[in-house]
This record gives structure tokens, sequence and C-alpha cells, in this order.
């Protein structure tokens, strides 16, 4: 279950890159390090809805058009969108086109403005579920946990949507709440470091 693979160096990587060449510099740029930025919490949630039901081998490769087409994921724009916008984005072939799923990116966004009204921050809240990494499981042999279940029913208890709690362990995994490199895996060092450096907000 914890299996690693040779990267381009030679080192070993979370077997999960070897799905497609790209992930290889997403694996080691960017999965699992800490985040703090609303922006990017806010991108990560919205595209791990995206990917419900698909890879994230598709998402990934259509990231820069998402990316465009939501203003780079600045809530504050993305909440001023209209019906108007949502059928204008509908027909953009370099996106996912799915109504309920852009939909739930323009309540999300208001949700998130009405979050860091309340919270401070939309970092403030996420980290809040941070699990003791003694508690952890092997690194990915599970695809929920306690603590996503629990993110999960916060944030539709908020109004949010396409969060379920499969969707919001992948956002925990990917922002760095919990190191789920494999233990082999050369990057696993990286972000654990990058974990004890980081001011929780």
């Amino acid at each position: 279950m914890n299996a690693t693979i040779p990267g381009p160096d030679g080192k070993p990587r979370c077997q999960w890159c070897k799905a497609a060449p790209e992930f290889f510099a997403y694996h080691d740029a960017e999965w699992g390090y800490p985040v703090g930025d609303d922006r990017r919490l806010f991108e990560k949630i919205c595209l791990e809805g995206f990917q419900s039901g698909l890879s994230w081998r598709t998402i990934l490769a259509k990231r820069e058009n998402f990316r465009a087409a939501f203003h780079g994921f600045d809530f504050n724009k993305v909440a001023l969108f209209t019906e108007r916008d949502v059928e204008h984005l509908l027909k953009n072939a370099g996106i996912i086109r799915h109504r309920g799923k852009i939909e739930a990116v323009v309540n999300n966004a208001r949700r998130a403005q009405e979050m860091v009204a309340r919270e401070g921050s939309l970092a403030a809240f996420f980290w809040r579920y941070e699990p003791d990494p003694a508690q952890l499981p092997v690194p990915q042999t599970v695809t929920t946990s306690p603590e996503s279940v629990a993110l999960s029913k916060a944030l539709k208890k908020l109004g949010w949507k396409f969060v379920g709690p499969t969707t919001a362990y992948a956002f925990m995994q990917a922002m760095g709440l919990i190191n789920d490199h494999a233990e082999g895996c050369v990057i696993r060092a990286e972000v654990e470091k990058a974990r004890s450096g980081f001011k929780r907000p």
C-alpha cells in the first residue's frame, strides 16, 4: 500500500506519480506542503470539488484554464458572478462544464467571504482541523478521516457545496494539514521540515 517508484532522478517517490509524467513536478513542489494562503486554499477546495468523479490528472491538465476562468480563484471576484457568468462558463471547453460544480464555486466564494469576516481568514478555519500526527494511519491507506468528516460537516453546515469527506481529505493531504507522502518517499522529509517551520494561523 505504501510503495514507492523511482523518480526522474532515481530517488523514490510516492507510487501515484506513475499515473502521469506531469505528476512528478506537482508531487515534488506542491503536494503536502503546508499552505496558509487563502486564495490557494480556496482554489484547492474548488478544484477538489471539480475532481469529484474524475481523475486528478484531468483537473491538473486544465488548472491554468480554471485559474483564468475564475480570476485566479480570487473569491471576492468570484462571489460577484451572476447567472450570465455561469452560462458563459458552461461554454468554456477549457474547464469541466458541469453546472452544479460551477455554481458550487460561486456559492463557495460567497461562503468564503462570510468565513473571512467571521474567522479572519480561511486558513484560520481550515487549520483547526489539522489532526494529531501521532494518530495518523499509514500514509495513503485511507480516503477519509475523523477530521475530514468533521471538516466536511462544518463546511456543509455553513452552506458550502461539493465538500464531502473524501474531497475534504484530499484537500487536507494536498494543503499539508497532514504529511501523507509514503514513508520511503524522498519528499516526505522535505514536507515534514516545511510543516515544522510553518506558522499555524
